[in-house]
Formats: C-alpha cells, structure tokens, sequence
C-alpha cells in the first residue's frame, strides 16, 4: 500500500510526538521520520488500533510501547479493511447504525425498569426489617417540625371537643398490635391541607380542625378514618413509602449521575411528607384495618364508609378507579368497606358464643 499518512510518533512516557509518515510494505507497518528513519516497525497481527470514534485521532501503539497517533481516520480504516475486512471500530459503527443506538436505549430502560419492579420492592422490605425505631422517630419530627414550620397552626378545637376524639382514639388504638402507648393522636389547624388526617411512621397521627368540623360531631366517622391511619402504622406504609423514594432517587443516580444530598433529604429532612399519598393497595389495606380495628373496638365498623359518602357529597368526588390511578376511587373504597364490614359480621355471627 506504500505511504498511508502523516502523524506524530511518540516514545512511551512522552506527550512530545515527532513528525513520520506511516508506510505498509513487505507485510509491516512502519512508522518513518522525515530523514528515512524507522522509528517503529512491526506486523500489522502485532499493533494495536484504537477503534474509530467520532473525530477522535487514532492510535497505532507498537509492540515496544511507542506509538502513532494521526487525524487520518480513513487512511487507518483502509489499513483495518485491508487486513480484516473490517473498515471502521464497532464503536464507530454502533455511532452510524441508529436501530443498534435504539436498541441499546431501550435494554437501558428495561433494565431500569426491572431494577423499579423488582430490586427496589426487595430492598424495601428489607430495610423495613432492619430499622431500628430512633429512624421512624427521626423521620416524623422532621416532617412534623416542616409542617408546624410551613403549614399548620395551633389547634382552636375546644378542649372538650379534644378530649372526646382522644378518648375514642386511645379506645381503637388499644385493640392494635401496637396498643395504645404506640400512638399519640395531635390536633392541628390545617392551613393548606384543609380537612385531612395522617399518620406518620413512629405513631403520630395528625388530624385537623376542618376535617372535624366536616363531620359535624360524627366523631364514629372520625375515628373510624383514625383507625385508618393506625393501620398504615401497623402495616408500615410510611416507611415502606420513604424507602421506596429512597430507592427510586438511588436508581435516578445511577442512571443519571450523583443528585447530591436528594437521599439524605428524603430520610431525614421531611421525607415522611410522602405518607400524605399512599398506593392504592396501602389505602385498600389500611381501610380494611379500620373495618377490624373499630369492631373490636365496639364501635360501627363501617363508619369510615360515612367519610367516604361525605367526600362524594361535600367534595363532588365521584370519579372510578381507572387503570392509570394509583389511588381508588371514593365510590369504590366506600363500597369495599361495607361489603368487608358485612363480611366481618357474618363471619362474627357464625362462630359459637
């Protein structure tokens, strides 16, 4: 093939590089200065060729360490097609060949989402296993102290008011696994929030001044949506919440690069504001929690269905659970309740006294 190209000639070690000429002839790969001077030679079986990327200069690097570096990509391409049949590196040609570019995109993105479906929900239930309680208590101060700092206010129910919930919820919260002494029920004025209720990972559960004044003193109705929140304690969906957070900001990092502190703020510095919004399993298992925890309790077990009827009437929620939702739908919820309450009294009615 004779003279290929021009480049530069580096010893090993050394960024200085020397003006030669790349020759093939007599089956060796030459690299020669200007003055007739073999500064490398060897066969082409015996070099190594960096492969063609974009516009990168390519490296001939010899047996002996020195090396040829040039801008000619072609004039190398046409040694490599010459020898092997192969005219650029497969890198190069992965660069050219847009469904092989796709195809890589999209084992990408399956193995994501094989990591989200499957290694995440692992790690989940493993890291719910292993922590220790000073972690849920860390986690609700967090949250608590943010919403007390950007949210709620002072409770203005009255003292009596106070007392009767409480009374009622320490009733429900004794027939729990936990008993009573795991939770402490707080009263807030909701600010932005409105009517609403929550339970956060170590036990607290928050309910305020307007969903009270929603029910209208049907404090049943109201203890019954307290023995919900109990059961997302009990079940651990708070932290199963933040853990899964956590994951998916881990997976995020891994495909994206570092976030900085995203982790360390979802654990710790009000993380627990994700127990606000549950899956739709969660909130299915947490209102059959009620059904049981309020028979046990003596109280109407289907009186959470009464807040469900009053948010279709009051709050014009009547939207179905579609397939796209992660939440039920309020229609749906209220009915699975009183059919699970009329399950549990059948099942009650049957067994001897």
């Amino acid at each position: 093939m004779g003279n290929l190209t021009t480049g530069l000639w580096h010893r090993e070690g050394s960024s200085a590089g020397r003006g030669a000429s790349l020759i093939f002839a007599d089956d060796a790969v030459s690299v020669v200065a200007a003055d007739g001077t073999v500064l490398s030679a060897a066969a082409f079986d015996k070099i190594d060729i960096s492969d063609r990327v974009g516009s990168i200069p390519r490296r001939l690097t010899y047996p002996d360490r020195t090396s040829f570096e040039t801008m000619d990509n072609d004039a190398i391409d046409a040694l490599v097609a010459s020898q092997k049949g192969s005219r650029a590196g497969w890198v190069h040609r992965a660069e050219r060949v847009h469904p092989r570019l796709l195809l890589f995109v999209l084992l990408t993105f399956l193995f994501a989402f094989s990591i989200y479906r499957y290694a995440v929900p692992a790690l989940v239930e493993v890291a719910v296993l292993v922590t220790p309680p000073v972690v849920p208590k860390l986690m609700s101060q967090g949250t608590l102290q943010t919403l007390d700092t950007t949210t709620f206010s002072p409770s203005t129910l009255s003292g009596a008011d106070k007392a009767k919930l409480h009374d009622g919820f320490e009733k429900v919260a004794a027939k729990s696994e936990r008993g009573a002494g795991g939770f402490d029920l707080q009263f807030r004025s909701g600010g932005l929030i409105g009517p609403n209720a929550f339970a956060l990972p170590d036990g607290t559960v928050i309910i305020t001044d307007e969903l009270v004044k929603l029910a209208d003193g049907d404090t049943e109705m109201l203890l019954g949506v307290l023995a919900h929140e109990i059961g997302h304690v009990e079940l651990k969906h708070s932290l199963r919440q933040i853990y899964r957070a956590a994951g998916v900001t881990g997976l995020i990092m891994l495909i994206g690069g570092d976030i900085g502190d995203s982790t360390h703020d979802i654990l710790v510095q009000g993380g627990g504001l994700l127990a606000l919004s549950y899956s739709r399993a969660y909130e299915n298992a947490a209102d059959r929690h009620s059904v049981e925890l309020m028979q046990k309790a003596g109280y109407d077990p289907a009186a959470i269905a009464r807040f469900f009827a009053l948010v279709e009437d009051k709050m014009n929620d009547h939207s179905p659970t579609s397939m796209l939702e992660t939440h039920p739908g309020t229609p749906e919820r209220r009915t699975a309740v009183l059919d699970y309450a009329q399950e549990l009294k059948v099942k009650a009615a049957a067994l001897p006294n």
